[in-house]
Parts: structure tokens; sequence; C-alpha cells
């Protein structure tokens, strides 16, 4: 199971673009509502949630962290996804995060001595890491990407993580995807 945490101020492309991606490559992937069931992205597009944050279990693989603000802040302040991350990070589980999310990782320590990369305003909040001027970085669990820009190499690099880059290429290919 992957989960995708949506909190009011999410910033759409970053979220349905990997989204999408790892569905076509079969992932089990559930869309979290943090703060209700329908969330309202930064641009006004509302996502109907797939599960509430009070359903998600601890047999994940993935957490994934779209950016966008105020998404980002409200992320922060919910407990849950505090507790949710640090539990994926003990365990050394895969977690995600693009534009201003790679700052929450920041905040909480876990980029100590890790590649990073994040929207450029939000570099200075990657406490510890050392930061990357790359679209997509992979830090053994940790996956930090720069924002709405790079979210289908966001998607395609969670891809071939899960999948193994053959089926991340080869989907690629099928969708038309050059970058």
């Amino acid at each position: 199971m992957i989960y995708m945490f949506l909190a009011d101020g999410f910033e759409e492309i970053e979220a349905v673009t990997p989204l999408d991606i790892l569905k076509r490559l079969g992932a089990d992937i559930k869309t979290v509502g943090v703060g209700g069931s329908i969330i309202r992205g930064a641009h006004d597009i509302y996502i109907k949630a797939d599960i509430s944050l009070d359903s998600i279990s601890d047999d994940f693989e993935m957490l994934i962290l779209p950016g966008g603000m105020p998404g980002t802040e409200n992320l922060r302040r919910t407990p849950q996804v505090i507790d949710a991350l640090k539990k994926a990070n003990e365990q050394g589980k895969f977690i995600a995060a693009i534009c201003a999310a790679p700052m929450l990782l920041g905040q909480m320590g876990m980029l100590e001595g890790k590649n990073a990369t994040s929207f450029p305003d939000y570099q200075k909040y990657l406490t510890g890491a050392n930061v990357c001027d790359k679209p997509v970085v992979v830090d053994k669990n940790i996956i930090t990407a720069k924002g709405a820009g790079a979210a289908s190499m966001f998607g395609f690099t969670l891809g071939g993580l899960l999948f193994g880059n053959a089926a991340a290429e080869n989907l690629k290919g099928k969708m038309q995807y050059d970058g």
C-alpha cells in the first residue's frame, strides 16, 4: 500500500501526476484526506480523498507528500501525519516529498547527512541535507523533488523504485514522455 497525504492547499499537479503514473504501473495507492474527505488544492481544484487519516494502517511501502502552500503547513500541523512519517523513517520505508514538502522532512531531522532537493524558496529548511540542484533526488529511503515541473519525473522515479526501472521506462514510452 502507498499513501499520498492531501491537505487543503496541496499543489494539484504534484499529487495527480505521480498518482496517475503509479496507478498505471499497478500500484495499490490511496489518497488520504487530511482534515476532511474533499480536499481543496492550491489552485481551487477539489479532490475527493480515497480514505480518511484515521483509516491508514502501518502496513505500507511508501508515503507521498505533495507540496504546495498552505498544504505543506497543514501537513506539518497534523500529528497523525508526523507520526506516520516518523514510523516510516524508523522502519526505512520510502518517504517521497516534492516542492515545499521536503522542508517538513528537514524540520523533522530526516534529511541529516542526506542528499535532497526542494523548490528553491524552501531549500533553507532542508536542515542537515546536502542540497542538490537536480529535479529529483533519491537517497536511501528519501525521495525529494523540486516542484510542479518535476512531477512526471518524480512519478516515474517512484515507479522505478517500486516496480523496477524497466517498467517505468516502458510506461514512459507509452505515455510519450521524453524528459
